[in-house]
């Protein structure tokens, strides 16, 4: 059984009088444990599928099932519940609330799934390298640390399934092969993961590539 299933997916906006589409008819499904990276040029739709697999945002068609169950056509309010405990997600847009510690992040993210585990939050912030930075502010992060913080939040609810959109992209070639450890060592584990990415070195861990041009699966 596919743990997620997207089936035709369309997104499109209006841009004055027009209508561009960000997605056509995109289908996709990952397995449990599955490492699946997505790839294409800037624009190909890969940000908007991310947010629409997730319950972000909502396609104007199709359908998308997160371990069996329809997260489309539902309320936002629905939406949140099963993405609070369905998925870990590092968006390029960020994951951490500035004026909060990098341990009040994760205790925040793990309250939204209801359940906080004080062992885990030091079990999180060691995994990633920051235990001298977890009673630091978000603005007092570096570059590198910000993206070590924020999969450490993705990852604070232990959910079944990763989703990240350019989690290397702001970061030294250091931290890059730090995450790309970090993904792998989730792997392992039987994260299932999705990663929108640019990066050829995580690329090349992928069980699958799959290729988005204009909105389209190009090749899987």
């Amino acid at each position: 059984m596919f743990l997620l299933v997207a089936h035709e997916l369309y997104r499109f906006f209006h841009v004055g009088e027009d209508e561009t589409f960000a997605l056509r008819g995109v289908s996709l499904s990952l397995s449990p444990g599955e490492f699946v990276v997505l790839m294409g040029p800037s624009g190909s739709g890969k940000s908007t599928l991310l947010a629409c697999l997730t319950g972000l945002d909502e396609p104007d068609g199709g359908h998308v099932l997160v371990d069996g169950m329809r997260l489309t056509r539902r309320s936002e309010a629905a939406r949140a519940r099963i993405r609070a405990t369905s998925f870990g997600i590092l968006l390029q847009s960020g994951n951490l609330f500035a004026h909060l510690s990098v341990e009040q992040n994760i205790r925040f993210q793990m309250s939204l799934a209801g359940k906080i585990d004080a062992t885990r939050v030091g079990q999180l912030i060691e995994m990633v390298g920051l235990p001298h930075r977890a009673h630091a502010f978000v603005t007092q992060l570096s570059g590198g640390e910000t993206a070590r913080a924020g999969l450490a939040v993705a990852l604070a609810a232990d959910p079944p399934i990763l989703v990240a959109d350019e989690p290397t992209a702001e970061v030294d070639a250091d931290t890059e092969s730090r995450l790309i450890d970090h993904f792998e060592t989730r792997r392992r584990g039987g994260l299932t993961t999705l990663l929108a990415t640019h990066s050829e070195a995580l690329a090349r861990k992928a069980d699958r590539i799959i290729w988005l041009h204009d909105g389209k699966v190009a090749d899987d």
